[in-house]
């Protein structure tokens, strides 16, 4: 069972757009609504792959409940813990291109309480778990170091710890040693302080997140694959996607392959890398379905392209 963490849920409104011309009106051609926010997705990834998974988060106002709702139709259990402020909603718009314009709410500020009856929502419910993934911005009212306080914690209970989030909130819990971190390639060069430019640079950027403490780093370089860095050796991987139609949600149905796969080793960056190609070829938030997979077309190698320049350099 993977228990995933979400701190800064959303609800997500995804819209297919023929372009975006500013100041005019736009008409969509299609339009979803999901439950959304990186933990939630990771969920959302694993019940979708058939696998068990429970969704631990805070929910407010209507669309709290709409989230919760929309999960159970899903057929994924939620843990909610009630807080004071409304719950986020998020807008995203889908050109024919593969261009994506996002719209992120800042969510609510969760006080004191909320914030430690996060953390226990989390214990009460980590028994049995095989992972627990740890995603996202934290809300206003979580101090940088509170995941590092989870991971801790869970470490504390003999539970493996992914986590999947940036900037100061990723440096304050490397110093807990979390079993993997995931970051892309702009949160990877964040973390390091420099720019990222060519597959070598991204390797070495993932060797100083392990010499800080992650036992392993799984590393998206977007178009130009993944990268898993651990302990046992160095892998990269990537695979083709015929249509890009969203990128929402492709790290997050990546990690769910990842760990799905036991998170450890070339075939759970395999995994990670079937998971993220067929998340990008589906509308909206969408996640996919073993059905959608290729796991075919995934090319995967210890012979890391060091000097290959990165499509888009990270900064």
């Amino acid at each position: 069972m993977i228990l995933t963490v979400t701190p800064n849920p959303s609800l997500d409104r995804t819209y297919e757009i023929p372009g975006l011309d500013r100041g005019e009106v736009v008409r969509a051609a299609g339009e979803r609504m999901d439950p959304g926010g990186k933990g939630v997705n990771v969920s959302r990834a694993v019940a979708a792959a058939g696998a068990p998974t429970l969704a631990v988060l805070p929910l407010g106002g209507a669309p709290g409940a709409l989230v919760a709702e929309l999960l159970d139709a899903q057929g994924i259990a939620v843990a909610p813990v009630p807080v004071a402020g409304l719950t986020r909603s998020n807008i995203a718009l889908a050109e024919p291109d593969g261009t994506l314009t996002k719209i992120n709410a800042p969510g609510p500020e969760l006080g004191p309480e909320e914030a430690e009856s996060l953390l226990a929502a989390v214990a009460e419910r980590s028994a049995g778990a095989d992972w627990i993934a740890c995603c996202g911005s934290l809300p206003r009212g979580l101090a940088p170091d509170w995941y590092a306080d989870l991971v801790a914690r869970a470490h504390g209970a003999g539970a493996r710890i992914a986590l999947d989030t940036s900037g100061p909130a990723l440096l304050a819990a490397l110093k807990e040693r979390p079993d993997v971190v995931k970051p892309n390639a702009e949160e990877l060069a964040g973390a390091v302080g420099r720019p990222l430019t060519t597959i070598g640079d991204a390797v070495e950027a993932a060797e100083e997140l392990r010499a800080a403490g992650a036992a392993a780093v799984l590393a998206s370089l977007g178009a130009d694959g993944q990268l898993l860095v651990e302990a046992s050796g160095t892998w990269f991987a990537s695979a083709p996607a015929a249509v890009v139609r969203s990128t929402v949600g492709a790290g997050d149905s990546s990690l769910a392959g990842f760990l799905i796969a036991g998170g450890r080793g070339p075939e759970a960056l395999a995994s990670a890398v079937a998971h993220g190609a067929a998340a990008v070829q589906l509308p909206g938030s969408a996640m996919p379905t073993p059905a959608d997979l290729v796991p075919d077309a995934v090319t995967l190698t210890t012979e890391i392209p060091f000097e290959r320049p990165l499509r888009e350099p990270a900064r």
